[in-house]
């Protein structure tokens, strides 16, 4: 019942497209009949998922073909369906917002192509977390990573979108030879194709197999240094294309590392050292980026990298602790990672459609030209706000939750005897202590430059509230994001079923994750810290409409400052970009002011070039290009030579097989 619900949700969201391309091209029609379809996905889904926390055993579905001499099968369990929710409910909610963000009327050009590769992107995202067979994953992750080129460069006309998606397109295939490996090598230690439990596996094999599905799947994440694709791609798409990759496809990449893991046996501990330890690089790298940033969708998109970090420390606290032999670490840590993918889809979708809204409103998302829009976006600022508390992992929202199952979970293992992962645990703690302060300044700085203070551009100034439904959108993640922080126990049930799903074992190793981590205890903390906050409002809003009179402020003898007095994002965050200078490497445009009476306006601007991206691989590739260059004499156009290149091959070929050994 609940596979045959998944391929129904599945085809409903990828032909949701389909419509638009019999209708004129600016119909508002087409648009409304995408966002129904896919809002029909979700409801199958949703169906699918209670099968599962009903306690259905996983379900199978044999596909009526062969490939490679096999049937195509694919299925749904507790993890299958933990990723599909999200992955349907982003979109579904992104269509909602795409139909006042992206209408056809607007983008006449565009709209069509576009409505038909977001479907598929989401059809093919969920045809991979359902996959059981070789075949179907891989025909999954391109179609996925196919429509996602396309969505990404629907304003193609412009050469940074142009960069941005075939930046993307090189990593995906860069990212499924990678895949292709993987499933040779896991043909050879099966002997089939089928997507299942490997019991023996000797130790070289398993790391090989697991290592080109690490570098695979980590491309798609875009984990710290993989990550050259997700900074343009997040930033140059269209807004709801960007929280559809930010809160869904990435994910993809995170479900590929934990359904491989759980294929293989205990992997050795090192690949969970090494998985724990490239989750505090992501994170802590990732935010401090994200400070140095002026874009404000730019910001977003390094803070998915932060977030993929902190993903990765949970699922790498899970292989350590399975490896270890300790099944409580193995529980809290992939509890945690787990349940951090539903909240980070969740507020970094909400993030980037709040981003959106003031980037189409205000007419730029460069957070230096904005400023006072609180009060000319009253519901955006404040949905922004609720995700800017969530993604800092602040109670009482659901980023705090997660967390702390990975904080638990860090805190178990200094009871191991290892002391290695003792050591290991405490740099866990204080890499997560670190990125969640930074991620507090960092979203200080965005919200305050964003919406606090006076507009610094007239653009600013005459923005107006985002219509209905961007709001309406913004409104469900908002209410989502408070719901799981306010009841987390709401999705313990299904939580549970992905985690044992991982690991079968744990049903009877480990303890309930309702006994292993406080959920009451969080939730009754929650309530009542937003009943404080909810009456501190109350209060303070009652002072302010109470007429009183107000000496004014000290200004310094400033009777009337000007908009450039206030905090700009560089200067706000300049103190910690200086403290990570060593690997960020800024680059400073300091003025340089005549030595005269009165000096002629000056600029202070920084830039802060992806070091891997913009320092690393594009020299490389461009030294690369030139140095090549000398190839070009062997083709000058000439047959004869062509045939004296052909003729000159053969015979060393006859040479090297008189050469060999019989």
């Amino acid at each position: 019942m609940s596979a045959a619900l998944a391929l129904v949700a599945l085809a409903l969201a990828a032909l949701s497209g389909l419509p638009g391309l019999a209708l004129p091209r600016d119909s508002a029609a087409a648009d409304r009949s995408a966002a129904t379809l896919l809002g029909l996905a979700l409801l199958c889904t949703a169906a699918a998922a209670i099968s599962v926390v009903s306690g259905a055993p996983e379900q199978t579905l044999a596909l009526p073909w062969l490939v490679l001499g096999e049937r195509v099968v694919v299925g749904v369990d507790g993890l299958s369906i933990f990723f599909l929710l999200p992955t349907l409910g982003i979109a579904s909610v992104a269509s909602l917002y795409a139909l006042a963000y992206w209408p056809a009327r607007e983008h006449p050009r565009s709209a069509r192509r576009l409505r038909l590769a977001f479907g598929l992107i989401a059809g093919g995202a969920g045809l991979v977390v359902i996959a059981r067979h070789a075949f179907a994953f891989l025909a999954g992750w391109e179609v996925m990573a196919l429509a996602a080129f396309f969505s990404i460069t629907a304003e193609d006309e412009h050469e940074g979108v142009r960069r941005a998606g075939f930046v993307y397109l090189a990593c995906t295939r860069a990212s499924t030879l990678a895949l292709i490996g993987a499933f040779a090598l896991l043909h050879a230690a099966s002997g089939g194709y089928a997507l299942a439990a490997v019991p023996v596996l000797d130790a070289g094999a398993s790391r090989a197999l697991f290592g080109l599905a690490l570098v695979a799947f980590l491309l798609k994440a875009g984990a710290m240094p993989l990550h050259l694709w997700l900074p343009g791609a997040h930033a140059m798409a269209p807004t709801h294309v960007s929280a559809v990759l930010s809160g869904m496809l990435i994910k993809v990449g995170i479900y590929g590392i934990v359904r491989f893991a759980s294929l293989l046996p205990p992997l050795p501990v090192g690949e969970g050292v090494f998985v724990l330890a490239l989750g505090m690089l992501s994170a802590v790298l990732g935010v401090a980026f994200a400070l140095g940033q002026h874009q404000l969708k730019r910001l977003l998109a390094y803070h998915s990298i932060e977030n993929i970090g902190i993903i990765l420390m949970g699922v790498g606290l899970a292989l350590l602790g399975r490896s270890l032999g300790h099944p409580e670490v193995e529980l809290l840590g992939m509890a945690g990672a787990l349940l951090h993918v539903w909240n980070h889809a969740l507020f970094k979708a909400l993030l980037f459609l709040g981003a959106g809204a003031v980037l189409r409103q205000s007419g730029t998302g460069e957070i230096d030209r904005l400023g006072g829009l609180a009060r000319r976006l009253p519901a955006t600022a404040l949905c922004f706000g609720v995700g800017a508390v969530a993604i800092c992992g602040l109670p009482p929202l659901n980023g705090f939750v997660s967390e702390l199952l990975i904080y638990l979970g860090l805190l178990r293992t200094l009871l191991l005897e290892s002391g290695g992962a003792r050591l290991l645990a405490v740099a866990g703690v204080a890499t997560l202590a670190l990125v969640g302060g930074l991620a507090a300044a960092c979203f200080v700085k965005a919200f305050g430059v964003v919406f606090l203070g006076e507009p610094r551009t007239p653009a600013a100034a005459g923005a107006r509230e985002a219509p209905q439904p961007m709001l309406a959108a913004m409104a469900v993640l908002a209410l989502a994001c408070a719901a799981i922080g306010l009841a987390p126990q709401l999705v313990v049930p299904l939580l549970e079923r992905a985690v044992h799903a991982f690991d079968p074992a744990l049903a009877a190793t480990a303890p309930r994750l309702s006994a292993a981590a406080p959920f009451g205890a969080i939730s009754f903390a929650a309530v009542a810290l937003l009943a404080a906050f909810g009456a501190l409002s109350a209060w303070g809003l009652r002072r302010r409409l109470r007429p009183e009179l107000r000496p004014p402020t000290w200004d310094c003898g400033y009777a009337a400052p000007s908009v450039r007095m206030q905090y700009t994002s560089s200067s706000f965050a300049d103190g910690l970009v200086g403290l990570f200078h060593w690997a960020l490497w800024p680059q400073l445009d300091a003025p340089r002011l005549a030595r005269r009476p009165f000096p002629g306006p000056a600029r202070l601007h920084t830039e802060l070039p992806d070091p891997v991206l913009d320092r690393l691989t594009l020299p490389a590739a461009r030294w690369l290009a030139q140095a090549s260059h000398w190839f070009h004499w062997l083709q000058r156009g000439r047959v004869h030579a062509y045939v004296l290149y052909i003729l000159v091959a053969i015979l060393l070929g006859f040479l090297a097989a008189r050469g060999a050994p019989a």
